[in-house]
C-alpha cells in the first residue's frame, strides 16, 4: 500500500469530481475514514456513485477497500502534505523534467519553420483557449500574420482552409486534457490539406510532424498548465530567434504605437 494519500494519487488521472473527492480527503482525512461512503459523498459535494467510481480509479473493489487503506494513514501514519503546496511542488517537478528535455526538443529547427511561413494558423479549444491565446498574443508581435483559432466545428476548418490557401505551411495546436475530440479531429483535416501540424501536448501519440510535450499539473481539481506554458515561451522565442532583424523592427515599431497610444501605465 502506499505510504502516503500524495503517493497513492501520484500518477492517475482524475476527472475534476474525483478531485474534488480527493481534494476533501487531503484536508479532512482524519475524519474521512471513518464516513460511509454517503456521508463522504454529501462532505465532499459529489454524488454517492462517484465515491465509488473514484476508488475504482485508484485500484480497489470499492469504498470499504479504499477506507480501509486510508486509515494507517492517519492512525500512527506521518501527516499529510498541504494539497496546494503539494500541487505546486509538483510543478515544480515539471519545469525540472521539462528542462531536462530540452536539448532534445527541437525548438530552434522548428522556430525557423514557423517564422518563415505565414499565415500561421494557431489552434486551442476548450482549455487549451488560454495557452494558445497567449501564445498567438506574443507570436503577432514578431510575425506577420498570426492567426488565432479557439472555435472548433466547421468554422475551424473553415479557417484552416482558408488559411492553407492564403499559403500557410505550419499550424500550430495547443491540446491538453481533455483532449478534445474536434480537436483531433481539426488535426487530421489539417494533414489532408496540407499543412504540417506542430503540437504541444502533454503526451506523446498525437498526429503531428513535431510534437513537444510537457507534463501538466494535475493534483487540483483542474489541470495546471505551468510547464506547457513554458514551452509554448520557449517556442516563441525560438521564432524571435530566427528572424532577428524583423522582431527587432517589429518590435521597435510596437513600442512606438503603444507609446503613441498610451497603451500602458508608465513605470
Amino acid at each position: 500500500m502506499a505510504g502516503s494519500l500524495d503517493e497513492l494519487l501520484h500518477g492517475r488521472r482524475l476527472s475534476p469530481v474525483q478531485r474534488r473527492i480527493a481534494h476533501y480527503l487531503s484536508e479532512h482525512l482524519t475524519e474521512a475514514i471513518f464516513l460511509s461512503s454517503v456521508e463522504l459523498a454529501e462532505r465532499a459535494g459529489v454524488s454517492q456513485p462517484s465515491v465509488t467510481r473514484f476508488a475504482v480509479a485508484l485500484g480497489f473493489a470499492g469504498y470499504p477497500e479504499l477506507r480501509n487503506a486510508l486509515r494507517p494513514l492517519v492512525l500512527g501514519a506521518r501527516p499529510q502534505p498541504d494539497l496546494i503546496e503539494s500541487a505546486i511542488d509538483g510543478e515544480i517537478r515539471n519545469l525540472r523534467a521539462l528542462k531536462d528535455r530540452l536539448a532534445s526538443l527541437p525548438l530552434q529547427s522548428l522556430g525557423k519553420d514557423l517564422a518563415a511561413g505565414a499565415p500561421l494558423p494557431v489552434v486551442g479549444l476548450r482549455v487549451s483557449s488560454g495557452l494558445a491565446t497567449t501564445f498567438a498574443y506574443y507570436a503577432r508581435r514578431i510575425h506577420p500574420d498570426v492567426r488565432l483559432l479557439t472555435h472548433g466545428g466547421s468554422e475551424l476548418l473553415d479557417a484552416l482552409h482558408a488559411a492553407r490557401n492564403a499559403g500557410a505551411e505550419w499550424m500550430v495546436a495547443f491540446v491538453l486534457p481533455r483532449y478534445p475530440a474536434e480537436a483531433v479531429h481539426a488535426l487530421r483535416f489539417a494533414e489532408k490539406a496540407g499543412l504540417k501540424r506542430a503540437v504541444i501536448a502533454d503526451r506523446p501519440g498525437l498526429p503531428a510532424e513535431v510534437l513537444l510535450d510537457a507534463p501538466v499539473g494535475d493534483r487540483l481539481v483542474f489541470d495546471s498548465h505551468a510547464a506547457p506554458l513554458a514551452l509554448a515561451m520557449a517556442l516563441v522565442e525560438a521564432m524571435a530567434d530566427a528572424e532577428p532583424l524583423r522582431t527587432r523592427k517589429r518590435l521597435e515599431e510596437y513600442e512606438r504605437l503603444a507609446e503613441e497610444a498610451g497603451t500602458f501605465e508608465p513605470g
